[in-house]
Parts: structure tokens; C-alpha cells; sequence
């Protein structure tokens, strides 16, 4: 098996995220959203420059190692039009990229992956393109509403779907290395904590047409690049594993290798609040340089990261935000 190779650099930079913040001052390797519009030639600030916020994620992850340049696009998120949009104001280079992953079976995060594809092909881009997924994540899905209702999910489109636009769907539950090594997909996650649960109330359609639980979502994978002289870039969509389950795992594959940054949606809005308190606790634990969460974490678990681990540790998400490795 292909190991993680540690790269010059990275930089991540966010097309879709469920907030907007083009105002706050950031830490010196993360550019926001205003920012880098003013330094790709914005005349005058106006609604039509700026991107759009949406309830989903999308992350342009590019590594260097000297002259080699991989790039890889984590998750589309929720809609086209968002996508598309936001892809346009960030200038994103569709020709430039090698491979898609998709982290799981939510529509936040694949609703944009038929757009991504056909604006990779009007690109010149790839043909064929990789599109890492796992086999589980096509299973139609829903939340069991609080009066017994099942609310369904938009369902992620199949493998064929994904084949008619210029994709090539590589599907795996495993562990492994892509793009010349340079990124590691985690593979399924093992639930190890005792107080993370997954998605409380979500279900998977059975074959025969009925509803069984689905809380583990074991579809779900993260995304690792090592930057050398740094260590770990953990990039974790949903964190439905629970994000200290995903530190476990990272540090278990790769224990000589520090965790540099917590990045991505750590899921601790709505059922998962109460979980908030023990997450940041045991997150200390792995003593990231940064964390920069956003997307599903809620405005409570914000709150305690930010009093956990210190504005000069917190780097939150918001759409358009550019982050570069940072020593």
C-alpha cells in the first residue's frame, strides 16, 4: 500500500460553507473572502462579487511538493447553482483538478457533484476523472421528526450518473493513498469514544421499502495531508464518527505525526449539543495548532472552541476563506 506523502504545502480553500464573514480579522495564513476578491481585481464591492452562503461544504484542497501540484475537490456542497456561482467569484481552475471525493450520502455535500463535472469537462479537464466515494453512501435516507414523521434527504447521485458526466467513481470502504500519495482518504472510521452517537434519528431505506436506523453513518470518510515540518491537516466534512473518533483514527495510522489542524464540520448543532463540553475536552487532548471548524458545528460548539483553545488556535470556516500552511 502507498504511504502519505508529506507535501511542501497546502492550501484549502472553501467554496461552500454555511456562513459568510468577509469582515473579521484572521490569523496571517488564512485570507478571507473580501480579501482575496480585492487581490484578484475587484473595482467595487457589491452583492454580485460575493459568494453565496449555503447549509453544506465545499473545500479546494491544492498540496505542493516542489514542482508537483495536486489538487483535489472535497465535497460540492448542497446545490449547483451555489456551487457554480461561488466557483466563479474564487476563480477556481477546473482544468487543474485531478480527483473528487465525496465524504458521505448527504446532499450538503454532493449536490453539487454533477456541476462540478460538467464544469470540469467545459474546462478541458480530466476525462475519466476519479471520483473517490464509498459503496454505502447511494442508500436513500431520512430524520424521524419528533411526531413520528420520516423527513426523506435528497438522495447523492449514483455511480452511473457520475459516469455520464465524465466521472469515474472509485468506490471503497478502505483505507488509502491518491494523487501520488499526497492525500489520504481514512476509510470507514472506527467509533471508539463513548459519548459521540453519530446522527441521532436518521434512517436508511431498506430493500424491502421500509426504514431501518442509520445514526453510525459509517459511509462517512475524512481527508488527511501531511505538510512536512508541520504534521497533520485533518479535513473532516460532517464528523459523524464524531470528530475525536476521527483524531483517534488519524493518530492511530499516523502516530509519528503530530495533528496540525482540525478543519471541517464537527456535527455538534442540534441533538449533538450536549456533546460540546466532552468534545472540546477530549480535543485538547491532541493539541491541534488550529481548529478551524464551520459548516454543521453550531454556534454553541464555536463558542466553547474558541474558549478551549484561544483566538490564536481558532480559524473558523466561512465560504471563500483561503487558508496556506502555516508554521
Amino acid at each position: 500500500m502507498q504511504e502519505l506523502v508529506a507535501a511542501d504545502s497546502v492550501e484549502i480553500q472553501v467554496l461552500v460553507d454555511n456562513a459568510t464573514d468577509g469582515l473579521s480579522s484572521n490569523p496571517p495564513f488564512v485570507e478571507g473572502e473580501m480579501a482575496f476578491h480585492w487581490r484578484n481585481g475587484m473595482k467595487v464591492l457589491a452583492g454580485n462579487c460575493l459568494c453565496c452562503a449555503a447549509h453544506g461544504l465545499s473545500c479546494l484542497v491544492k498540496v505542493r511538493k516542489g514542482r508537483r501540484v495536486r489538487t483535489l475537490l472535497f465535497d460540492t456542497g448542497p446545490d449547483p447553482l451555489v456551487f457554480s456561482r461561488n466557483s466563479r467569484l474564487l476563480k477556481v481552475d477546473f482544468a487543474a483538478i485531478d480527483a473528487l471525493m465525496l465524504s458521505h450520502g448527504h446532499f450538503d455535500h454532493g449536490g453539487g457533484i454533477l456541476k462540478a463535472l460538467d464544469l470540469i469537462a467545459s474546462a478541458g479537464g480530466k476525462s475519466a476523472i476519479p471520483v473517490h466515494m464509498h459503496p454505502g453512501m447511494f442508500a436513500r435516507r431520512a430524520v424521524r421528526a419528533a411526531d413520528g414523521t420520516m423527513r426523506q434527504l435528497r438522495d447523492v447521485p449514483k455511480p452511473a450518473a457520475i459516469a455520464k458526466r465524465g466521472g469515474r467513481a472509485i468506490l471503497s470502504r478502505e483505507a488509502y493513498a491518491a494523487l501520488d500519495g499526497f492525500f489520504w482518504i481514512s476509510g470507514e472510521i472506527p467509533r471508539v469514544t463513548p459519548f459521540e452517537r453519530g446522527m441521532p434519528g436518521q434512517h436508511r431505506r431498506t430493500k424491502n421499502g421500509g426504514w431501518e436506523l442509520d445514526e453510525a453513518l459509517v459511509d462517512e470518510r475524512a481527508l488527511y495531508v501531511d505538510v512536512a515540518g508541520l504534521g497533520l491537516v485533518v479535513l473532516s466534512a460532517c464528523s459523524h464518527a464524531g470528530i475525536v473518533n476521527v483524531l483517534r483514527h488519524a493518530r492511530a495510522r499516523f502516530p509519528d505525526r503530530p495533528i496540525h489542524c482540525a478543519m471541517g464540520g464537527f456535527h455538534l448543532a442540534g441533538a449533538n449539543e450536549a456533546l460540546v463540553p466532552q468534545t472540546v475536552a477530549a480535543l485538547q487532548t491532541f493539541a491541534p495548532r488550529y481548529v478551524a471548524a464551520g459548516h454543521c458545528a453550531g454556534w454553541r460548539a464555536m463558542s466553547a472552541l474558541a474558549a478551549g483553545f484561544g483566538e490564536q488556535a481558532m480559524a473558523p470556516l466561512a465560504v471563500g476563506i483561503r487558508f496556506t500552511s502555516a508554521a
